[in-house]
């Protein structure tokens, strides 16, 4: 005879297990030490719920008392809030419920572009516009300036923001993104085509939008005196960060002090490397106190790389548990790179060296060859779009674009952009499914074995019985075979150079 109890009669571990069908484990995260983690974890905009899963997941919390706990964890481990007067009144709900706001690990802050003094501006270009923008109702944009202009009157976004903070015990990771919904998006498209340009529309938007946001979880955090220890910033805005500079100083190095790790993305390219040089005493400040760095990443636009020293960002700063270690758009020579890499030789599991263009009298062929022979412990190495300054402003000089593969392959098949509800404009981030087939999937049988993704805690063979595998390989034999002629790189050409770094033989390597 049936149990009348139903499912009722199951363990709390299979009714987990059901969920897992509608959604993945909340609690899964991708190691420091993996390929992807750069990507996945802090540049991947956080996923909106399919309607479906939100709504499963809510009837089986309706269940029961003891259902409605074991559901918890998929709701509410990583939470998203929009800058909106009704995303700061569900976030307000949330951490007014400790059993609810106890499970959070990751907090992800979507903040719009800001309507700065100019309401009017915009009704008049809708109102000028063909019909298809006309189907727009200029007081949806009316309301939504009135919103975020009382929200920043009352100051409702920093108490919120401060009560989250203090509710949210078991935060780890922190996030700031840049949101843009459908009529944004249309209206955008509108100001790019008329008299103001795309430049000074996002100045007036983005910027203030961007310093804000970044002042007040700033403020939050330390007010709070959060447990977090991750922050990433994938759209972040250069004059934020003379803003925290100039404005809350004390809080810097307090802040860093507690980061395993930072990801920064600077998506804007004005007058980028004079912000940036202004900040460089700032950027020492936070890696002096941020002693305990494990994954680091700073990036600038594609189009636009730095042209500042390495070192001028990060001060010959060495940071003994440093395992990632990433980089974006920057123009450097080969000592550079190779002096920091040597700093972390006996660290660093991974490093990143997405659309580094070496100046002229370096090659990448004695970056390669310290990568090889000198890191103990690198298991991966991303070259992504790295090629010759020389190279990269004669392609762009030809109004080429500059997109990985445009010397031939790609790596991967899906090309698109992030979600329609979240802005990327200028930015360099691909798609998630992008960054997946680049950072996490294609490498599985290519760079360095099966096992590209795991982080392998004991060799199969003990340090005491070396084996030589250079007879095997049909890798270059040194780094003066590996075809490096100091002019241009090929996209076949730096898959090629990952594979050869990790290829190290047992045996003969330094190691």
């Amino acid at each position: 005879m049936p149990d009348p109890r139903g499912p009722l009669i199951l363990s709390n571990e299979l009714l987990k297990d059901v969920l897992d069908f509608i959604d993945a484990d909340p609690d899964g995260t991708v190691s420091i030490d993996r390929r992807a983690y750069l990507s996945v974890e802090s540049f991947r905009p956080p996923s909106l719920p399919e309607p479906s899963r939100a709504h499963d997941i809510g009837n089986f919390r309706l269940v029961c008392r003891r259902f409605a706990e074991v559901g918890i964890p998929y709701q509410f481990t990583k939470i998203a809030t929009r800058f909106s007067r009704p995303g700061l009144e569900r976030l307000d709900k949330i951490c007014s419920q400790s059993h609810l706001a106890k499970h959070t690990r990751k907090f992800s802050y979507l903040v719009p572009y800001f309507y700065v003094d100019d309401r009017e501006q915009i009704e008049r270009l809708l109102e000028s516009e063909g019909p298809h923008f006309n189907l727009l109702d200029p007081s949806i944009f009316r309301r939504k300036a009135d919103d975020q202009r009382q929200i920043l009157q009352m100051k409702e976004d920093s108490r919120i923001l401060r009560k989250a903070m203090a509710a949210f015990v078991s935060l780890q990771h922190v996030q700031l993104l840049r949101l843009q919904d459908e009529g944004d998006r249309i209206l955008l498209e509108m100001m790019e085509a008329s008299s103001l340009t795309r430049a000074a529309m996002l100045d007036l938007k983005w910027t203030p939008a961007c310093i804000h946001a970044t002042s007040t979880i700033a403020q939050a955090l330390v007010h709070t005196k959060s447990p977090f220890s991750r922050f990433s910033g994938p759209m972040m805005n250069s004059q934020s960060a003379m803003v925290i500079k100039d404005r809350i100083p004390q809080m810097v190095p307090e802040l860093a002090s507690r980061l395993t790790c930072l990801e920064l993305h600077f998506d804007d390219s004005e007058a980028l490397n004079e912000r940036m040089r202004t900040a460089s005493q700032l950027f020492r400040t936070v890696f002096l106190a941020a002693k305990n760095l494990q994954a680091l990443h700073i990036g600038f636009p594609s189009r636009s790389p730095l042209n500042l020293r390495l070192e001028e960002i990060f001060h010959f700063v060495q940071w003994e548990k440093l395992r990632a270690f990433g980089i974006q758009a920057w123009r450097l020579e080969a000592d550079e790179i190779i002096q920091l890499a040597r700093r972390h030789r006996t660290t660093l599991r991974g490093l990143r060296l997405r659309d580094v263009q070496l100046r002229d009298g370096s090659m990448w062929k004695d970056v390669l060859a310290m990568l090889r022979y000198e890191m103990e412990r690198l298991d991966w190495v991303s070259l992504r779009r790295v090629d010759y300054s020389r190279h990269f402003d004669e392609l762009w000089a030809n109004s080429m674009e500059i997109v990985d593969g445009s010397l031939g392959g790609s790596d991967s098949d899906d090309e698109d952009d992030f979600p329609a509800h979240f802005s990327v404009g200028g930015s360099d981030y691909e798609s998630g499914d992008d960054i997946d087939s680049e950072d996490e999937h294609s490498l599985a049988d290519t760079d360095h074995g099966p096992d590209a993704n795991e982080i392998a805690l004991s060799p199969d063979t003990t340090a005491s019985m070396p084996f030589c595998t250079c007879s095997r390989s049909s890798d270059p034999a040194s780094a003066d075979d590996l075809g490096d002629n100091g002019m241009f790189v090929f996209y076949q050409q730096r898959k090629m150079w990952e594979q050869w770094v990790i290829g190290r033989c047992p045996e003969h390597s330094s190691n």
